[in-house]
């Protein structure tokens, strides 16, 4: 009597992303982000669930248009100095990231930015069991922000 044995070869699940762009940091005219390429990039970690790109209420609509078209949730951040131009879409982002760490679906946390603020949020992202990966470009693409990631993309390549 033979018996067969299929061999089973245990397919490793493939891990959820949650992916947040700090748009003020990134998308600028002079870096040239293509959010497809950003995709591509983190698309070989896993699958994306979630992703936000944070802006301000100073982006165009047609960058608002753009980033929706591309599958990205735009979240526009309201506040900052109307004479300065500028508003910190920081805080807003970070409560979101944190809502992707008790999110029991979500197995990496990719964060897009160049700014090292982001910091205390990746040390507590990964004290919660998730993975990091952040997402940057030179100039102004913080060191200390790339040391206490897991991986790290650089998106000017």
């Amino acid at each position: 009597m033979f018996i067969l044995f299929k061999k089973v070869r245990k397919e490793e699940k493939e891990k959820n992303i949650a992916l947040y762009v700090d748009g003020p940091n990134l998308l600028r005219s002079e870096f040239k982000i293509d959010l497809d390429k950003m995709r591509r990039k983190i698309g070989k970690y896993g699958r994306i669930m979630i992703a936000k790109v944070f802006m301000n209420q100073f982006a165009s609509e047609k960058l608002i248009e753009a980033v929706a078209s591309q599958g990205f949730e735009p979240v526009i951040e309201v506040g900052g100095e109307r004479n300065e131009q500028k508003s910190d879409v920081d805080a807003t982002m970070g409560a979101s990231i944190m809502e992707g760490v008790f999110n029991p679906n979500v197995d990496i946390i990719a964060i897009a930015t160049r700014d090292a603020d982001f910091m205390p949020v990746v040390l507590k992202v990964k004290k919660h069991g998730k993975k990091v990966v952040v997402m940057g470009l030179n100039p102004g693409f913080s060191i200390a922000l790339k040391n206490v990631a897991d991986y790290v993309e650089d998106l000017g390549k």
